[in-house]
């Protein structure tokens, strides 16, 4: 069986909390500088407190809601309502996914739609330490959860991003090496994305022995056309922090930091993978004094009560850690014995067939929970309209239970100026396997916002029909500039 010593475990999650914290208040001064920073210690008169971190902030948020909820309720939509009723933060992509969510657009809807700008930015990855910390040593049930958060507001590159942290984290807990462990990351993402890119270079760069200044030069002008505060080049600062903190704590945040971009984030990834690494023990204690043990709070609700120290967070995500834990698939331990994993599980780290199944989800799909049925609006390739264009989506229907063959009926309740084939009513028979329908919808006059098309279901062995609102964007209702 393979184990990870509990108090062991508690030592890695307070130290993956205050390395966070650490790079965090180190980096925040620095954030969106382009030039290249020279900093070796705090800059700022702390007092004893941190400063406050959205990047912990929305972490809290998820912890609320897989409190609330368990671990293995948790769904992208769920995460949405939580995003919306908690987080005030208006700024970048965090602003555009509560306008969509607003609009009806829930994940990864969300994060995909209006967010041309924002789309492959930094939000997303890093938070990725609660999906690593709730599964330790279990990188594929990390990146499941890192997929739902991310597409929350960020698609494609964004979400590859937290895929790499949380997979690189939650291997952490049990492989020490840099290497090792940029390899495991790696595993979960696709290998043609820039993410990936941009991490090769950061390795390339260290393992032929450049300094690190002409390695992020590299990452700088290799990330160009898409411009400052994205994930790839961060991701690679980050790397390199890493790669040339040689495992050096206070050094390598340093040189995150001294990359420039998005400094707090990088530095703060940075400590936390070195704080799960090392545990809390590892951590200098020069470091520490400065900041405390507190958490200052920048854009959660002031009504919720989130945990007001690193102890406290720890505790708490502990607590939820064991619940999942005791779960018969799990394939790692948390008990009083000593840590101990087998060869043969360490070489599964690097598995792609979760990761895989998780690159091939749409971002452009609508989920509809009903009692009996999941049904999902894939509208392909955005959900844009425009009057007399063609636009086609596709209708995915999964039966809950598995228990019997049924008769669906669609009905779409279209204004009477438009026109949709194969036509308004359509049926299937839905059974174990997931059933498509295909439409192409030539809307009428349409005059801009948003627009929700009434949708009937009807199912054979049931009175009651379901009515879905399927929202539509008219085309240039959201500028969205690139």
């Amino acid at each position: 069986m393979n184990v990870i010593n509990l108090e062991a475990y508690k030592d890695k999650v307070l130290g993956c909390w205050t390395g966070k914290n650490i790079g965090g208040t180190l980096g925040a001064p620095f954030e969106r500088t382009r030039e290249i920073n020279d900093i070796n210690f705090y800059v700022q008169d702390l007092k004893g407190n941190p400063e406050p971190n959205d990047d912990l902030d929305l972490q809290l948020i998820w912890l609320e809601a897989i409190k609330k909820h368990g671990i293995n309720n948790i769904t992208p939509s769920l995460l949405g309502e939580y995003w919306l009723g908690n987080i005030n933060g208006p700024w970048n992509e965090y602003g555009v996914a509560k306008m969509n969510m607003r609009a009806g657009l829930m994940p990864p809807l969300s994060g995909s739609c209006n967010n041309e700008q924002w789309k492959y930015s930094n939000g997303a990855w890093i938070r990725s330490e609660i999906w690593a910390c709730i599964s330790p040593g279990e990188p594929d049930k990390a990146i499941k959860y890192a997929y739902m958060d991310a597409c929350v507001d960020h698609c494609g590159e964004g979400i590859y991003a937290e895929m790499f942290t949380a997979a690189l984290e939650s291997a952490a807990f049990i492989v020490s090496d840099i290497n090792e462990l940029i390899k495991i990351g790696l595993s979960k993402i696709p290998e043609d994305c820039r993410v990936t890119r941009s991490v090769h270079i950061a390795v390339d760069g260290y393992q032929q022995g450049k300094d690190w200044l002409t390695t992020r030069e590299a990452l700088v002008k290799d990330s160009v056309d898409l411009g400052w505060f994205q994930a790839p080049a961060n991701i690679g600062f980050a790397i390199l922090g890493l790669l040339y903190g040689e495992g050096d704590f206070g050094k390598s945040i340093c040189r995150a930091v001294n990359c420039g971009d998005d400094t707090d984030c990088t530095a703060a990834t940075v400590g936390a993978i070195l704080g799960i690494i090392g545990g809390y023990k590892s951590i200098p204690e020069k470091w520490l004094d400065p900041i405390g043990e507190s958490i200052r709070n920048i854009c959660i609700n002031c009504f919720l009560r989130v945990p007001k120290n690193l102890n406290e967070l720890t505790e708490q995500v502990v607590t939820e850690a064991l619940k999942h834990n005791s779960n018969a698939n799990s394939q790692i331990k948390l008990n009083s014995e000593a840590t101990s994993v087998s060869s043969e599980y360490c070489k599964q780290l690097s598995c792609v067939e979760t990761a895989t199944k998780l690159w091939a989800l749409s971002p452009y799909g609508l989920t509809f929970d009903l009692p009996h049925i999941q049904l999902t609006v894939d509208y392909i390739n955005d959900l844009q309209i425009a009057s007399g264009e063609e636009k086609k989506i596709k209708i995915k229907i999964n039966h809950k239970l598995n228990v019997y063959e049924h008769l669906i009926t669609l009905d779409w309740r279209l204004p009477d100026d438009w026109e949709i084939k194969p036509g308004r009513k359509s049926c299937c028979y839905v059974d174990e396997r997931t059933q498509e329908c295909s439409f192409s919808i030539i809307p009428g006059q349409v005059d801009g916002g948003f627009l929700y098309i009434e949708l009937e279901i009807k199912d054979c062995k049931r009175m009651n029909p379901f009515i879905l609102t399927v929202p539509f964007q008219c085309k240039d209702t959201v500028k969205n500039s690139p």
